[in-house]
């Protein structure tokens, strides 16, 4: 409950103040956000298979962002930035796909 809260929270303040990303760390935050969604969609499958920790969730979400973001960050200091950011969304995106699956199995036993 206090994470959607917190969630319904920054989405209203991120709305009325508009924070502007610095240029430097724009080609990072697509990347960024795909990571932590990762991260919220893997503890929604575990709360499903009601094996969720706060601990875990925690680290995973930091250390998705921080890994993702330094993969970008590499790529760009080798000059194939576009390539690795490509398969940094691949890969989240299959881990995304496959645990929305396996919460949609939760949800309607299917």
């Amino acid at each position: 409950m206090i994470a959607g809260i917190g969630l319904l929270v920054g989405i209203v303040l991120g709305l009325i103040f508009q924070p502007q990303v610095p240029v430097g760390l724009q080609p990072y935050l697509p990347i960024a956000v795909v990571a932590a969604l990762d991260a919220v969609c893997g503890g929604l499958r575990a709360h499903f298979d009601k094996i969720f920790s706060d601990k875990v969730f925690a680290v995973s979400f930091v250390s998705n962002v921080v890994i993702a973001a330094g993969i970008v960050f590499m790529g760009d200091k080798l000059g194939v930035g576009g390539q690795l950011s490509t398969g940094v969304i691949v890969v989240l995106g299959i881990r995304i796909f496959s645990n929305v699956a396996a919460i949609r199995r939760h949800i309607f036993h299917a």
